[in-house]
């Protein structure tokens, strides 16, 4: 079955940073879409970068646009998510999430596929 098993979370202090990454197994990858969303507290699950694992074409939400970057590594069926200058408005849980649709890339409900979450704390 479909697994995604994200790694890489922590606490950092404010302009450090962090890498994450998400192992997936159980399903055909290049033709699957991958995103990060985050979900702080009280807040909405929101949309943080996605990227097509068959050409890796990405796309970034405005708040990370420059911070933050989305890669995969096809060798090692992992998508990674470097952020850097990290701010406490980025500490939240991040998701990993898989799709095999090419449309809405920023859409939470198109996601089929979730992992467990890893906590990213930012402090100020």
């Amino acid at each position: 079955q479909v697994q995604l098993v994200e790694s890489g979370g922590g606490l950092v202090q404010a302009g450090g940073s962090l890498r994450l990454s998400c192992a997936a197994s159980g399903f055909t990858f290049r033709n699957y879409f991958m995103a990060w969303f985050r979900q702080a507290p009280g807040k909405e699950r929101e949309f943080v970068a996605a990227i097509s694992w068959s050409d890796g074409v990405s796309r970034h939400a405005d708040s990370v646009e420059g911070r933050f970057t989305i890669s995969r590594d096809i060798t090692k069926n992992t998508v990674y998510l470097q952020m850097n200058s990290l701010n406490p408005e980025d500490t939240a849980v991040y998701y990993c999430a898989a799709k095999n649709s090419p449309t809405k890339w920023t859409n939470r409900e198109e996601y089929r596929y979730w992992g467990q979450g890893t906590q990213v704390t930012v402090s100020s």
